[in-house]
This record gives structure tokens, C-alpha cells and sequence, in this order.
């Protein structure tokens, strides 16, 4: 048995039908679906039964759960948004404890979720060096809620028996039900599809001109398959960065949607609300020597190919 957290959310569906395509179906789906349209993501794919993750929680906590192969831990509210500190950390950092506890003390593979928010503004850099977590400034709650449970990894000396993923700009199917979450992909392509337009925004520091603001964007499907290789070698344990290792601009992304629908580019630059300015990561990079060094050497798509493929299940919300 696996269980998977958030396994009805954007990467844990997309993995979890990279485990079904590997003839893996013996997996414990953990999730909240409210009233959102994320069972959509859930269609489909073969799995032994899904839980809601308070009562897979109060399950683990009252031992009544048999001891499964391996934990995945994608589960988290990855809204930036968000102001409610207490949620950001009972549900990201305490949760996130109780299950690494659970997966330690049944000495089962223990596989989770960090994030690329938790580098702020770059300013010490992108390096996934388990010695420099500490001086890592998160921008927004839910990049600290994330630092903090790399933190207690850390301090209780578990980073040789966890592995956990920073994840950078992750794009791809199955995130149709994210809203103001979705990425910018996703969210543009209907007015870009039906007006020939897409919206970017303003730059508001001197050294970026607008629409020059660069991250390190990785496809979904790219992404997924470094999970499965952690998945299946889980004696590579620590923390590492994924995301391609070359940072791109938005203007870059925008360029590609409109090759991708063959059509020419129309940018419109619009102010960043005021509550972003100051939580809003100029740039980032993934530094990828130690994903090589261990062993994973996964070639990835370019952002070029990445959108051309997405493209295709954009215009009728198809899945993963």
C-alpha cells in the first residue's frame, strides 16, 4: 500500500497516474475536496480507496492504519495568498510532522513536498545545500510553512532518512481547478485562444524590464518523473531543488503560447496589486548539481515544448 496526499490536487494526481502507468494501484488517495472541481483529477485512475485528510490524520494518530510501503506527501495549501498563519501552519508544517513521525517510526519511505517559495528573493541563492536552509528568508506563509518543516528536518537530524522536492514554477494538466492559483498558462490561454491577447505584469524594480522577470519554469510531466525516480530509490534521501535549472523570462512563456496557438504576440503589461509587490520573486533558478549527483540525470523538455504539448489539453480541459 502507498498512500499519497494530495493525491487528488495538480502533481499528486499527475503522479498518481505515473504509479498507475507503472502498474501501481494499491495506493491510499489523502485529500479535501470541497466543493472545488478537483475530483475531476481523480477520473480515471485506479486506486484502493480515497480519505479525507482529517480523518486519514485522526487514522494515523489512533493506529488504525495497517503499515503502508511508502508515504508521498503532496498535501498542502500552496495558496500565496492566504493571511491565517495558524492554517498555513497546521496544516503544512504540523501535518506534515505527523506523518514524517509516522513514516519514521514504521521505517517506510517518507517522500514530500517543499517549494521553491522558500528561497524569498534569492538573495542567498538557489542551492538546495542543506547547510544553508537556515539562512533562507521566505517572501509569503506559505513558503515559510514549507521552510519551517525543512527546518525541523533539519534540526532532528532526519535529513538522511526523508527526501524532500523544492519544487520551482510547475505548469501542466490537472491544475484546472486552482483558480487565482492556477499558472499563468493556464489562466491566459482563453483570453490568448479567443482575443489574440495575454496580460503580464509590471516590472516595479529598475534591473527588470517589464515581462523580464524570470523563473524556473518545469512541466508537470517532467516534474513527475524525478518524483518516481526519488520514489524508486529511496535510499536518496535530503532535500533537492526541481525545477530545470534555467531560469526564463515571462515574456519568454508568453512568446511560446503564441507560437504554440500560431499566433502573433499581443502583450498587454498591467500593474501587480499592492499586496504582491512585496512577496513577488523577481527570479529563480534552480541549482541542479545535487539532483544530478544523485543519480538522477532526466533530460527536460524546453519551456518552447513544454507549452506545445500543454496546449493540447488545455482547450478542453483534458487530464493527466
Amino acid at each position: 500500500m502507498i498512500v499519497l496526499t494530495g493525491g487528488a490536487g495538480f502533481i499528486g494526481s499527475c503522479f498518481l497516474r505515473k504509479l498507475n502507468d507503472e502498474g501501481l494501484d494499491d495506493i491510499i488517495v489523502v485529500d479535501h475536496l470541497n466543493d472545488s472541481e478537483k475530483w475531476h483529477n481523480l477520473s480515471g485512475k485506479k486506486f484502493r480507496d480515497y480519505i479525507q485528510k482529517d480523518d486519514f490524520l485522526n487514522m494515523v494518530l489512533e493506529h488504525k492504519l495497517p503499515t503502508p510501503k511508502a508515504i508521498v506527501h503532496m498535501g498542502a495549501c500552496s495558496s500565496t495568498t492566504l493571511t491565517d498563519a495558524d492554517y498555513y501552519l497546521k496544516n503544512n508544517y504540523g501535518y506534515s510532522k505527523t506523518l514524517a513521525e509516522w513514516a519514521l517510526s514504521k521505517k517506510v519511505p517518507f517522500l514530500y513536498a517543499s517549494s521553491a517559495a522558500t528561497y524569498g528573493d534569492g538573495e542567498n541563492g538557489y542551492s538546495d545545500n542543506e547547510e544553508g536552509l537556515i539562512g533562507l528568508k521566505p517572501l509569503n506563509l506559505y513558503g515559510y510553512s514549507k521552510h519551517l518543516f525543512d527546518l525541523w528536518a533539519l534540526n532532528n537530524s532526519l535529513l538522511d532518512k526523508v527526501t524532500g522536492l523544492k519544487f520551482f514554477n510547475v505548469f501542466g494538466p490537472n491544475e484546472y481547478h486552482k483558480e487565482s492559483m492556477m499558472s499563468v498558462v493556464c489562466k491566459a490561454f482563453p483570453r490568448l485562444r479567443d482575443e489574440g491577447r495575454i496580460s503580464l505584469f509590471k516590472s516595479y524594480k529598475n534591473k527588470y524590464k517589464d515581462g523580464e522577470q524570470k523563473r524556473d519554469f518545469i512541466y508537470v510531466k517532467d516534474a513527475i518523473e524525478v518524483m518516481y525516480y526519488f520514489f524508486c530509490n529511496p535510499s536518496k534521501t535530503g532535500i533537492f531543488n526541481l525545477g530545470t535549472g534555467q531560469s526564463r523570462s515571462w515574456n519568454d512563456l508568453a512568446n511560446a503560447m503564441f507560437s504554440a496557438l500560431d499566433k502573433k504576440p499581443v502583450i498587454d503589461y498591467v500593474e501587480m496589486p499592492e499586496t504582491l509587490r512585496e512577496k513577488y520573486q523577481y527570479f529563480t533558478e534552480a541549482d541542479m548539481d545535487k539532483l544530478r549527483q544523485a543519480g538522477c540525470d532526466l533530460a527536460f523538455l524546453s519551456l518552447e515544448d513544454s507549452i506545445k504539448d500543454y496546449v493540447g489539453y488545455l482547450d478542453k480541459k483534458k487530464h493527466l
